[in-house]
This record gives C-alpha cells, structure tokens and sequence, in this order.
C-alpha cells in the first residue's frame, strides 16, 4: 500500500476557496442590504419583498441536491462551482437594469439558485484538498473569510449609499449605482474561482439516479441529517432575533433608534461569526470530534432562544442580555456552518460526497423555512413568548439526537 502524501492545510485550493467566497458575499450582501429600500422606492409593497426572498431562498436551498449528485455523477465538479459562481457573480447587474418587481425576483432567484448549485461541488472539494485531521481548520478558515465578506459587503453598500445621497437626483439612481459596484467583487469571485482552485478528484462516480444516490448514503449519515433537519426546524432566520431586540427596546428608545441598536448587534454577531469559525474548525481537529461540539452549540442555539423568549417574559431590554444573546448567535453560527459540514465529509462515502453536502443543504433549507415561518406564526397569533419558547425546546430535541450519534463517533476517514 502506498503512504499519501500529507497536504498542507493553507493551501492553493483552501485559499483560493476562502477568497472567492470573500468578494461573493461581499458582493450579494451589499446588493441585498439595500434591496428592500429599492424595492420601496420603486414603490412596490411588502409583500414583493417576501416573495423575493421566500422564492430565492427556496431556490438555493433545493437545488443543492441536483448539483451535488450531478458533480458526483459526472466528475465535473470544478465546471459546475464556476457556473454557479457565474449566476451569482451576475444578479447585480441584473438588479440594477430591474425596473418592476418580476425582474427583481428572476435575478434573485437566478443568483441564489447559483449558491445553490456551487455549495455542495465546492464544499466536497475543499474537503478532498485537504487530509482529514486538517478538515475543520480549512472549513473553518473558508466559513471565517465567508462571513467578513457578509460584514464588508452591507458596510460597503451603506458607506456608498451615505456617499451617493446628495450626488444622485433619484434614490432609485443611488440604489442601481449600489448594484453596478457589487458587480465587480461578484465577477472577481468568478475568476479567482476559476484560475486558482483545481478538483484534486475528477473521477466520476458511479452514484445512480439521484434518488438511488439518496437512498445509498450511509445510514449513520441518513441518521445525522434527521439531528440537523430536527434542530433547524426550531433555528429560526437572524433576522427574527433583530425584531425580538427592536421590540423589546422600542418603547424606551423609539423604533428608530431601537432598531438602529438592533442592527449594530446583528454586525456584532456577524464579527464574532467570523472570529469564531477558524478556532471552532482548529478545536474539532485537535478533539477528533465534530459532531460532539456541533451538539454543544446546538444547545448553545436552544439556549439563545430560551433566553429571548425570557427576555419577553420579564419585558426586559438589557442591553449586556440582548448582546449576549447576539454574541451566542454568532458563534451558533460558526459552529453549525463549519461543523456540520466537517461532519458531512466524515460520514460521507467519497463517491457520494457531493451528493452529501447537497442533501445536507436541502434539510438545512426546509429548516429554515419551518423554522422562522414557524416562529413568525407563532409570534403573530400568539406571543413570542411561545415563539421563542417553542424554537428552544425543538432546537434542544435536535442537540439531543446529535449527541446521541457523537456516543459513537470514530476518528476514521472513509
């Protein structure tokens, strides 16, 4: 038997995936922070916006599992990743030349159906361009730089905005400007892609059909993806936890100023999702068990929310309690992004790891959706007391199956 050559952890392909994943969060998160005041300065009611968003959302999150099949099937993984990047790297372009909301939504849609379709391909070669003691530290490093990009690309688009407000005649003049600027990281995404990250594996794979494909995943895979699909249909959308703060502190500070705040602990969460996510990767190499800490951060998840559905019970506005619950959002985050896939390329078969990751991101997808629609229901016909008390105990129902399968968890690459 001949000994593999151990690769180095920071290398072309690591490297190359963390910057492109940079400028493309850079470059949607500055189009879609200023997407709902283009949308109402085109006049367009509120409803447009949550069609936009429930669509597109829908859109990423399900085709994951055509693509990650097909890159395993067909072995052109590489191919398929810079096609995704493509659409992506196009929606700004696309947003800005829209004039009515249909438009809006065909180039949301077709940016993140192309997140959709990278994810899983390049989730599976990042993790087949390194060795498997050195995989939480490469998912980590990629989640870590994903996420500045989700913190440079808002700031990026407001700072510009600010800039633009007393140039432009038109707001809706300033917004396209906005979209025409987050082009240009979204296309260097694409080519920083392209010319630097190569599939160490382009060997397709003999996977079946793609629901025989499903139904060949390893049955401890099957098992873990049932913990994830349980517990994210309690982890309610970021977004809810900015109105739980901007409720609570609104009758002290006024709605303005007290969803100003909000949004300052949102970017908050977001610095410390991407100051967490390097050392949570380093942590799960050194232990050999990423799917043990990705339970604790789950309980970390049903903790935030029992603590917001509290924070309503006593009607409290604190605000060291509402960072708190924002700072345990973030590395919630960090935990779940970064281990949940060191897991997935664990559990995995290499023949159908793609197809893994693409399972992997449609629970994650149908999580979301059962979870903040969940939560927002619950809100709207009842109290966000049994909101966010009905999130907790489903997130806990989650952390204790995934601990459950941690019991046995080897240290063996498949």
């Amino acid at each position: 038997m001949t000994e593999r050559r151990a690769l180095p952890w920071l290398n072309r392909n690591v490297a190359g995936m963390g910057a492109t994943s940079f400028l493309s969060d850079a470059s949607h998160e500055a189009a879609t922070t200023v997407l709902p005041s283009f949308l109402a300065a085109l006049g367009l009611p509120p409803i447009a916006l949550g069609l936009i968003e429930g669509i597109s959302d829908a859109a990423s999150s399900f085709v994951k599992l055509g693509s990650g099949w097909l890159g395993d099937r067909t072995g052109r993984r590489w191919a398929i990743a810079v096609f995704g990047y493509a659409l992506t790297g196009l929606m700004p372009l696309l947003l800005a030349a829209a004039g009515s909301w249909l438009v809006v939504l065909a180039a949301k849609t077709l940016g993140w159906a192309g997140r959709g379709i990278r994810g899983p391909v390049r989730d599976a070669i990042l993790a087949e361009s390194v060795e498997l003691a050195a995989r939480g530290r490469a998912f980590g490093f990629h989640r870590a730089l994903d996420t500045v990009g989700a913190v440079v690309g808002p700031a990026f688009a407001v700072v510009l905005l600010g800039a633009l407000a007393g140039v432009v005649a038109e707001p809706v003049a300033g917004f396209r400007a906005v979209f025409l600027a987050a082009l240009a990281p979204g296309l260097l995404a694409l080519l920083t892609f392209a010319f630097f990250v190569r599939d160490p594996d382009r060997r397709p794979r003999p996977v079946g059909g793609l629901f025989s494909a499903l139904g060949t995943l390893p049955g401890e895979f099957r098992a873990f993806l049932v913990g994830v699909g349980l517990f994210g249909a309690g982890d309610f959308a970021p977004t809810m936890l900015i109105l739980a703060a901007t409720t609570l502190m609104t009758p002290s500070l006024g709605i303005v100023a007290a969803g100003s705040v909000a949004g300052l602990l949102y970017l908050v969460r977001n610095a410390v999702y991407a100051l967490a996510s390097y050392p949570v990767g380093a942590a799960s190499d050194r232990s050999g068990r990423p799917i043990g800490l990705l339970a604790a951060g789950y309980l970390l998840g049903a903790a935030v929310a029992l603590g917001t559905c509290l924070a309503f019970v006593v009607g409290t506005d604190d605000p060291l309690l509402l960072a708190t619950l924002f700072v345990g959002s973030g590395i919630l985050a960090a935990v779940q992004d970064t281990l949940e896939a060191v897991a997935t390329a664990r559990l995995a078969e290499a023949r159908s790891r793609s197809t893994a990751f693409g399972a992997l991101g449609a629970v994650n997808g149908l999580g979301d959706l059962i979870a903040s629609a969940g939560v927002g229901l619950l809100w709207t016909v009842a109290t966000p007391v049994l909101a966010f008390g009905a999130a907790a105990a489903v997130m806990a129902s989650g952390a204790a199956l995934v601990a459950g399968l941690a019991r046995d968890e080897r240290h063996g690459e498949r």
